[in-house]
Parts: structure tokens; C-alpha cells; sequence
């Protein structure tokens, strides 16, 4: 599996700056502002209610902030045209969700290889870079993804969001669903991402133990990002 999109080691691959956004009254962001570079992983943690999913939904293009830039690969998302996003998104940007949200009927492979086809890959490529993947991975093969345990159909997940090759991988509550020794693993295995595949890693969780293993520990808070010092608590 080659790196994403070749990127550079230290290159940004997501520049936020100025972001501003509130719900109702309520101001979630003000003024804020993050880099994260090809090879690094960031974690930011915060109190329920705090902004950090819609964070995410920001830099998916799923909500446009009242002020700010968000690029991706040196394109600001902020104000494309549906079209232009999507295509941002399809060569950019992976995603893994708490869930999975794998489609059950289907196998790991399949799960997998629809994400590429949906990018316009053609389908020997798409099933090739699947199967690698997987492997790569530690997916066992199955008629569908219901067969896996709980680490294995998240660990599918994590394929099809490398699949496209992204240069930015984003993480919401990874490991939320799992167990203790599962979530380790697979907490493992994301943290590994970075150097792997020289893309840079944004996840966002509640849980202090992974969040600890990110390079940087970010904590949102009262609209702005506050760095969290190594082996303080989040």
C-alpha cells in the first residue's frame, strides 16, 4: 500500500484558522485555530457537549463555520461547491466512526472495495488495494462483516477509510464501542497510521488513555483548543 497521495513527512495536510461557529446562542468555537502535519496525530478531548464532533463535521465540509478557513491539502473547504467538496473529501479525507457503520450484509472486502469504487477507482484496483489492506490489517475473510468480532469490523472500517489513500484520517470516539483489551488494540493500531501510511491522524474521544497515546493532546474547551502537557490528565 503506498502512502497517501505521497506527502511529505512535516507537510500539513489540515490548516484550520479563525474557525468560528455558534448553535443558537451558544458559541462553540471562537478564533480557533490547528495544524496537523503528514506523520502526526492529534487528540482532542473536552467535555460532552463541548464542540468536538462538529469540529469534525467542519473539516468534513458538513458544516460551513460563520468565520474561518478549514484546508485540506492546501484547498479551503469552506465555501466549495457540493461537487468540488466531495471530490476533496473522496481523495483527501478517510473517516472512522464509533460504530463502524459497516454495511452488515455485505463482506469485508466488498465493505472495503465500495469506498474506492465510489471514488471512481476501477474494480481490479479497488479489489487489490481491498485485499492488501485487510491483510495489512489483520481482517480475517467473511461472507459478510456481522461474522467479525468488534475489533475486527472496526479494523474493516479503518480499511475502507485508507482505501482512497487519504492525507488525512479522522477518528470519532474509535474505540467507544469496544472493550478494554480490543480498545487497546485498536487504539494501537490507529496511533500506528501516521508512520504506515504517512498521513496525518485527528481523532476526537472522551477517553483520556487514548488520547494520551496522540503525539499532541489538544482539549476544546470554552471555543478554543488549549494543549494538554505530556502525562497530564485530559
Amino acid at each position: 500500500m503506498s502512502t497517501a497521495h505521497g506527502t511529505e513527512p512535516s507537510h500539513p495536510v489540515l490548516e484550520i484558522e479563525g474557525l468560528s461557529h455558534s448553535l443558537g446562542a451558544r458559541e462553540l468555537f471562537g478564533d480557533l485555530s490547528l495544524t496537523l502535519r503528514a506523520g502526526e496525530s492529534v487528540a482532542v478531548t473536552g467535555p460532552s457537549g463541548s464542540g468536538k464532533s462538529t469540529l469534525l463535521s467542519c473539516v468534513l465540509g458538513l458544516i460551513k463555520p460563520a468565520a474561518g478557513s478549514v484546508k485540506v491539502m492546501g484547498t479551503d473547504i469552506v465555501g466549495l461547491r457540493p461537487a468540488r467538496l466531495a471530490a476533496v473529501r473522496a481523495q483527501s479525507v478517510g473517516m472512522v466512526f464509533q460504530f463502524g457503520e459497516l454495511l452488515p450484509e455485505l463482506s469485508p472486502l466488498d465493505n472495503v472495495m465500495l469506498a474506492a469504487l465510489l471514488a471512481r477507482t476501477d474494480q481490479r484496483t479497488a479489489q487489490e488495494r481491498a485485499q492488501s489492506l485487510l491483510d495489512d490489517l489483520g481482517v480475517p475473510q467473511a461472507a459478510t462483516s456481522e461474522e467479525l468480532s468488534g475489533g475486527e469490523r472496526q479494523r474493516t472500517a479503518v480499511a475502507r477509510a485508507l482505501i482512497n489513500q487519504p492525507a488525512l484520517l479522522l477518528a470519532d470516539e474509535p474505540t467507544g464501542a469496544l472493550d478494554t483489551e480490543t480498545r487497546d488494540r485498536t487504539a494501537e493500531l490507529l496511533f500506528d497510521l501516521p508512520t504506515r501510511y504517512a498521513c496525518g491522524l485527528l481523532v476526537v474521544t472522551h477517553d483520556p488513555g487514548i488520547a494520551a497515546r496522540a503525539d499532541r493532546t489538544l482539549r476544546l474547551e470554552a471555543g478554543i483548543l488549549k494543549p494538554i502537557p505530556s502525562g497530564a490528565s485530559a
